[in-house]
């Protein structure tokens, strides 16, 4: 008789952040998880990871309470999971120990089960506080090994022996945990090594040890590396639905079952209920936009270890930003960022520090600006990397940040940080006038600004949507609500609803109001004035300055937010702020003028 395999959905988390950018709105895809659950899947990745900040950054939802409803809907005996990264938490930015440990504490709260928990630079330390966090919460804790093969023409760390000796840390440490989850999010790592670190690993751990294997179709091998995870002795691995499934995503489930059919495993699943709910699903995801480089095998990824999780996050903001076209060139450069940078696993938050650092590598010029995370990464502040990152890359990124290497734990310098934790999350709360309760707190921790916006009912709404204008464009002068609008040489589709604007298919909330001042432009002030302009496209996060402040030559002006990384635009002169172009929020292209310096 075949051996059943057990498989967790990944469709809504996973497969929502691989596909969509994890732009989905909570109401639309709960009709398709009801139609899972009565399908006979019962094992669930219900949030984490990207899920818990874009719902705020892009869906003007919160977190928990869609957690509240997944858990209402799968029932009180789904096996719910969410993804947490070690001391970072559901952010991309590291955590003292009261934040990490309320974490685990609201997630426990909101319906979840199991947690699983890992480190991209595969430093066990990072895993210790965290992992007993989420026992100690009532959770069940799932330790991860990450994996991701090397580029070509590289060697180091990530191999069996590598893996296992992480794996030994993880058990000479006495980290608690109920399950081992060795973890691809690439989709990279070869088949033979699949088999070979899952085998060995079988060998060290005890006899009744519970072994999952997560892996990427990105790649284009993932199911055969799933069948080398079971015969090595794996457990159970993760599986997705139609159209959140292959591409980026993981192998369908239809899929899979196909594969093992005539072998000695099986699926212990109900195909045709499953051939159902994913047609309701997909009748769900209709209005939403498909990107294509989501549902595709890309034949560059193992030279460019680019996350499924993180390639169509990233490409939507690259859409958010007009630089689409950049996403061939940041590919490539994202070879030698990851070569260079230490090894660690392709897998968020460091595969974003990759992707950031590669882009300003494509904007700026190799190495001529480094990316504060990536830089704080080769310095050793997110912890040790599997082997030491390039000297050359240290030096530049010491100089450029003002750091030096350190080989302090990140918790120990979290904790120490009076801007980060409990009580700076409370002020900034009492600041905006917002009730401190707990879920407020860890919004405002891990996810700053935004999530003071949208407590206070400011979120914007940047879910990408079919746009259905696309083959409809109206001609000049109609008033049908729907333009085409040419910005710099550069056409934009803007449909206009009420206080909603469609513009590419991102759906935002605006207001319309009319303009009396006589509709010319402002006149500039009196006297030679020098612009200040955006090196790069992003979002207006922070103004630090107002007209008629003296500023230095190199003093910050304002902050923009581009691919999760914060850009300082700085002075090009010292002098007096004459005026302000921007706002908070507002979306600006490269060489728009910002402000004006006289």
């Amino acid at each position: 008789m075949a051996k059943k395999i057990q498989f967790m959905c990944t469709a809504f988390r996973d497969g929502f952040q691989s596909v969509f950018g994890a732009r989905v709105f909570t109401k639309d895809f709960l009709p398709a998880l009801e139609a899972a659950r009565d399908a006979g899947i019962n094992y669930f990745e219900a949030g984490g990871g990207a899920r818990f900040q874009s719902l705020y950054f892009y869906c003007n939802e919160d977190a928990f309470s869609m957690m509240d409803q997944f858990r209402a809907t799968a029932g009180p005996d789904a096996n719910l999971q969410t993804l947490a990264r070690g001391v970072n938490v559901v952010g991309l930015e590291s955590q003292p120990s009261d934040i990490i440990k309320l974490h685990a504490e609201l997630f426990k709260k909101h319906g979840i089960t199991t947690i699983r928990n890992f480190d991209a630079l595969n430093d066990v330390d990072n895993l210790i506080y965290s992992g007993q966090c989420i026992v100690d919460a009532g959770l069940k804790h799932q330790v991860c090994v990450t994996l991701m093969e090397l580029p070509p023409g590289c060697a180091g760390a990530h191999d069996p022996d590598f893996y296992v000796a992480t794996l030994q840390k993880i058990l000479d440490a006495g980290i608690p945990f109920d399950a081992v989850c060795f973890k691809d999010a690439s989709g990279t790592s070869v088949p033979s090594t699949v088999y070979e670190t899952i085998k060995r690993a079988r060998a060290i751990l005890p006899g009744d040890a519970f072994i999952h294997f997560h892996t990427h179709e990105t790649a284009g091998t993932s199911v055969l590396a799933y069948k080398a995870a079971l015969d090595a002795g794996a457990n159970a691995i993760d599986l997705s639905l139609a159209p959140c499934s292959g591409g980026t995503c993981q192998p369908d489930v239809l899929v899979m079952w196909h594969a093992l059919r005539g072998s000695e495993y099986t699926l212990d699943v109900d195909i045709e209920r499953v051939r159902e709910a994913e047609e309701v699903f997909k009748d769900c995801m209709a209005d939403y936009f498909l990107p294509p480089e989501a549902v595709a095998v890309e034949p560059l990824i193992p030279w460019s270890p680019m996350p499924g999780g993180a390639l169509t996050a990233n490409t939507q903001m690259m859409r958010d930003n007009g630089i689409m076209d950049k996403y061939p060139e940041l590919i490539k450069a994202m070879s030698d960022v990851v070569r260079r940078g230490g090894f660690g696993t392709s897998v968020t938050p460091v595969s974003q520090f990759y992707v950031q650092q590669a882009l300003n590598n494509v904007m700026f010029g190799p190495w001529k600006k480094i990316a504060e995370p990536y830089g704080k990464m080769v310095l050793g502040y997110f912890g040790k990397t599997p082997v030491p990152p390039d000297p050359e890359i240290v030096q530049i990124a010491s100089e450029q940040l003002g750091l030096e290497r350190t080989t302090r734990a990140p918790l120990d310098i979290n904790n120490e940080d009076p801007n980060k934790g409990v009580a700076p999350a409370k002020q900034a709360l009492q600041a905006a006038g917002l009730p401190e309760t707990d879920e407020n707190i860890f919004i405002a921790a891990a996810c700053k600004e935004k999530g003071i916006a949208f407590l206070k009912g400011e979120a914007k709404v940047g879910v990408r949507l079919v746009d259905k204008s696309a083959d409809q464009a109206p001609a000049a002068g109609t008033d049908s609500g729907k333009y085409v609008v040419s910005v710099n040489g550069r056409d934009y589709r803007l449909a206009i609803d009420g206080d909603q604007a469609t513009v590419n298919g991102v759906a935002y909330q605006v207001g319309l109001k009319q303009d009396d001042a006589g509709g010319g432009a402002t006149a500039p002030p009196a006297g030679k004035t020098s612009p200040i302009k955006a090196e790069m496209p992003g979002v207006v996060l922070r103004l630090l300055v107002a007209p008629g402040d003296a500023v230095q030559e190199g003093d910050a002006v304002l902050v923009l937010e581009a691919m999760k990384m914060e850009v300082h635009i700085n002075s090009p002169a010292g002098g007096t702020i004459a005026e302000i172009l921007v706002t908070t929020g507002d979306q600006v292209t490269t060489g728009q003028v910002l402000a004006s310096i006289g």
